[in-house]
């Protein structure tokens, strides 16, 4: 879910846009993501850096601030808050038709934390210091109808789930590491009953029936052993997972990460455009990096390299399987 939390203290103003001193740099803060304890370091190293500094108050502020942003010409925009707060910010720079005209930095200061982990950022100092003086990537947005993502869609899955699985589910389940979550979460498991339609170098698949979920990455793979998507080839990582009885989970899940072989209920690919259809009368549950709604069918593709943002030593142009 988003990681803006704090009541609106007046709407009206949360619609005015801020205008600040010509400082082409600005720093959004989350003051309650992750731990809520970061909000003095960033501040000490934003001002130290000449940042205009803009705090968040409620739910969805940040989508506003970050079109604010844009009004007022910033060309580099730190982010300091989770993955939540980051979705807001792409959010906003879409809606203002901005998206290639400003430099997004990562200060990791959520719970998760999981772009800024993809593209290397691992501290609130070593965001700063990218913007300063590192590397520049320009990265693929993805698409659920008009909403952006930069982290992954899940269907099916509950919103807790989709950010609940550990790193230690992650590394001892691959990609049913989010199933085996939602197995320990949830007494029922609501199946899908869905059409998935993929495009891929330009030739298209259809798979129809009963699924657990789908998983589509961005920057995070969910196939394969996890880790860092290319974020920069126009593709999505997908994996649908079939429909199974619940003593299978476990025993395709250690296959696959034991064994490094696929297995008969999971399927793996890429696709620059995916439609999911639902064939039942219930709407399906996405998580768009954790933000959750309901649709009926849902379009998703890519928008390549249409985002620059700064990277860490760690990250990967083209990552090894």
């Amino acid at each position: 879910m988003a990681d803006n939390r704090n009541p609106a203290s007046d709407d009206q103003n949360s619609r005015s846009i801020t205008h600040s001193d010509g400082n082409d740099q600005w720093v959004i803060i989350n003051p309650t993501s992750g731990t809520a304890d970061h909000v003095d370091d960033v501040r000490q190293f934003a001002n130290e850096r000449n940042y205009t500094i803009q705090e968040t108050t409620h739910e969805e502020h940040a989508v506003q601030l970050a079109q604010d942003a844009v009004a007022n010409d910033v060309e580099r925009l730190a982010v300091a808050g989770g993955d939540g707060t980051l979705h807001e910010v792409v959010r906003g720079l879409v809606e203002a038709s901005a998206l290639g005209k400003v430099t997004l930095g990562v200060i990791p200061t959520g719970t998760e934390n999981i772009f800024a982990t993809n593209i290397g950022v691992a501290s609130i100092e070593e965001g700063f210091d990218l913007l300063d003086h590192g590397e520049r990537r320009r990265i693929d947005v993805g698409f659920a109808g008009e909403e952006p993502f930069v982290v992954s869609c899940i269907a099916g899955l509950p919103a807790e789930v989709s950010v609940a699985a550990s790193s230690d589910l992650k590394e001892r389940f691959g990609s049913l590491a989010f199933v085996v979550a939602s197995l320990q979460e949830l007494t029922e498991f609501e199946k899908l009953q869905i059409e998935v339609t993929a495009i891929s170098n330009g030739e298209e698949t259809t798979w129809s029936g009963e699924a657990l979920c789908v998983l589509v990455g961005n920057v995070l793979r969910f196939n394969n052993r996890g880790g860092q998507a290319d974020v920069e080839d126009g593709l999505f990582d997908v994996v649908l997972i079939e429909q199974m009885p619940a003593s299978d989970i476990l025993a395709e899940a250690t296959a696959q990460r034991v064994f490094g072989r696929d297995t008969e209920h999971v399927l793996h690919g890429q696709a620059s455009q995916l439609e999911i259809r639902g064939l039942a009368s219930d709407p399906i549950t996405f998580s768009l990096d954790g933000e959750v709604n309901t649709h009926d069918e849902l379009v998703l593709y890519t928008d390549p390299q249409s985002l620059t943002v700064c990277v860490g030593s760690m990250y990967e142009d083209t990552p090894s399987e």
